[in-house]
């Protein structure tokens, strides 16, 4: 009898500073899935890159450390060859790809070109938007050009900073002032963010964030509340109601979101309707102004003193257990856990299945 179950591909681990956040993410979804629908396939990545294949699975792992699938071996090219089996004209072992991997080599693109050149599905953001949603400067640029309101910044890279730091630090005192926020332009989950108050903690905050990315960005303080908007969809995207985040610390940071659980989550925001409706097309905006598609999160401050809305960043591999935000917004927006991911999958299929239509140049 023909097997009839959808074969999934979860995708965690990374070589990125937020590995052990992935794998929190792939024990929840593989918790999650519906076992009479679908079948998964487990792709872990080591720390050093190094990719592994488990067998198909029919029911999820029991704990957390199975993920890292100790009894396979480290063979990129086996796990590579499930992912292109489909190319050669042969039977795919796999029907869609579920990339689960939060930060550099996971959400900015890289991943996403590898199953584009595979020609396989997969769930979440295409290659431009992955890439623009990671790094934090363009897509800045991007929500300008669309007309969003953001917070004042500046940026610059390694090589300028050992060249002319003097010059850069009076840049940004001069056209921020203190206090400020110094982040590394391509990282997630707020690691090797630093606030920073005088001169000499600025050049601690900058020489930080450059431990994580050549780039950096930083960003004029903003006395705000912290609101959070989901967008799911492909042409035609959706936006949850909005959710507020009441941070244990001083600022968002890794701790706050992940290590101490004292940061609260007020679902639907305590926000009057009007606002609502605004940080709903804000965040439509934001989806489209990245060439969004399938998934994504996006951050706003609303400003204390005067209630603006300024967008603060989208994300597009946002967290996924069940206590994450993302898929909390859209439960209060009446869509299961469950029925998210069903969802996502759908969105994957859609938007393979237009792109397998378009004609290219060698194509009559």
């Amino acid at each position: 009898m023909k097997n009839d179950k959808l074969t999934v591909g979860l995708v965690y681990g990374g070589k990125s500073g937020e590995h052990e956040v992935s794998l929190q993410t792939a024990f929840a979804v593989m918790n999650a899935f519906d076992y009479d629908k679908y079948e998964l396939v487990p792709f872990y990545i080591s720390k050093r890159g190094l990719w592994k294949v488990g067998a198909t699975l029919t029911a999820p792992y029991s704990g957390i450390e199975q993920l890292k699938l100790e009894d396979a071996s480290e063979d990129v090219g086996a796990a590579l060859n499930v992912v292109f089996s489909g190319l050669a004209g042969g039977e795919k072992t796999v029907d869609v790809m579920f990339p689960l991997l939060h930060g550099t080599y996971g959400e900015d693109g890289t991943i996403q070109g590898l199953f584009e050149m595979a020609n396989i599905p997969y769930i979440g953001a295409g290659v431009l938007a992955s890439s623009a949603g990671m790094d934090k400067v363009v897509m800045k640029k991007l929500f300008g050009e669309a007309g969003l309101d953001q917070c004042e910044y500046c940026y610059f890279n390694r090589s300028s900073w050992k060249q002319k730091s003097h010059d850069l630090l009076m840049g940004v005192e001069d056209k921020l002032g203190y206090p400020v926020f110094v982040k590394p332009a391509n990282l997630g989950s707020s690691v090797g963010i630093s606030k920073a108050v005088d001169k000499e903690s600025l050049v601690k905050a900058v020489e930080l964030a450059l431990r994580y990315d050549t780039k950096v960005i930083i960003e004029e303080f903003v006395d705000a509340r912290e609101v959070e908007v989901a967008v799911l969809g492909n042409d035609e995207p959706e936006a949850s109601v909005p959710g507020e985040i009441v941070s244990s610390g001083e600022y968002y940071d890794y701790s706050a979101k992940y290590t101490d659980g004292k940061s609260q989550m007020l679902i639907p925001a305590p926000v009057d309707s009007e606002i609502a409706d605004r940080l709903r097309d804000a965040a439509l905006l934001a989806f489209r102004a990245i060439e969004g598609s399938g998934i994504t999160r996006a951050d706003f401050f609303l400003r204390k003193s005067d209630g603006k809305i300024l967008i603060n960043e989208v994300n597009t591999m946002p967290g996924f257990t069940p206590y994450s935000m993302y898929p909390l917004l859209w439960r209060e927006t009446g869509v299961s856990y469950r029925a998210l991911l069903d969802r996502m999958i759908e969105l994957a299929l859609e938007r393979y299945t237009f792109k397998q239509n378009l004609k290219y140049d060698n194509e009559q």
